[in-house]
C-alpha cells in the first residue's frame, strides 16, 4: 500500500489547440485539486503537446483526477508515471557566492559530486546549473546553501515513461 498523500506525476498527451491547458488547469481548480508543478511543450507528433504535471493525493484522488482528465475532449492519453517506470528531470540554475579560494574549492567539490556545471563566473560568484531528479536537486541546493545562494530558479519536472521491451509487452498482454 502506498503513502496516503503521495506525489504523483501525470503525462497528458493533448491536442495543441488554444485553451487546452486552461481546460486542464480549470478541471483541477474546479475540483479542489492542486498542481505542484507544470511543464508543457510540443511533441514529435504535429498538432500534439505533452503536459507533465505533478500533484499530491491518495490513490483514490489520483484515480479520480485521471478519469476526469480523460473525459476532456482533446485529451488523447493520460499516463500515471510511477516509480522506476519513468525518467524524470528538473533543471536548476543558481547564482552562488562561493567567496574566496575555500569557497571556490567547496563549489568545485560540489560540482564534481553532483555533475553540475558552471555557466558563468563573476568576481562576486558563479552561476551553476544542474539537470537531475527532484530529490537530487534538493540535495544540491542544500550543499550550496552554506556558500551563499543569491538567487535560484527551478523548472517543473519533465518526465517520460521508460520504453517497454517486447518481452515485457507480451507478458503484460498475457496478464
Amino acid at each position: 500500500m502506498s503513502d496516503p498523500i503521495n506525489r504523483h506525476v501525470l503525462s497528458i498527451l493533448v491536442e495543441d489547440r488554444f485553451g487546452e491547458l486552461a481546460r486542464i488547469v480549470g478541471l483541477f481548480a474546479g475540483r479542489g485539486f492542486n498542481i505542484d508543478s507544470l511543464a508543457v511543450n510540443r511533441t514529435l507528433e504535429p498538432g500534439m503537446s505533452r503536459v507533465v504535471l505533478s500533484t499530491r493525493g491518495d490513490d483514490g484522488v489520483i484515480e479520480q483526477i485521471i478519469k476526469q482528465v480523460n473525459k476532456l475532449l482533446r485529451v488523447r492519453k493520460v499516463n500515471h508515471l510511477v516509480g522506476a517506470q519513468h525518467f524524470e528531470r528538473e533543471l536548476c540554475v543558481v547564482n552562488v557566492r562561493a567567496a574566496g579560494a575555500k569557497g571556490e574549492e567547496e563549489l568545485e567539490r560540489i560540482l564534481r559530486l553532483t555533475g553540475a556545471h558552471v555557466l558563468a563566473h563573476y568576481p562576486s560568484g558563479f552561476t551553476v546549473e544542474l539537470a537531475s531528479t527532484p530529490d537530487q536537486i534538493d540535495g544540491f541546493l542544500e550543499r550550496l546553501r552554506p556558500l551563499g545562494i543569491r538567487d535560484m530558479v527551478r523548472s517543473a519536472p519533465v518526465a517520460l515513461a521508460k520504453p517497454v521491451s517486447e518481452g515485457e509487452a507480451s507478458a503484460e498482454s498475457a496478464a
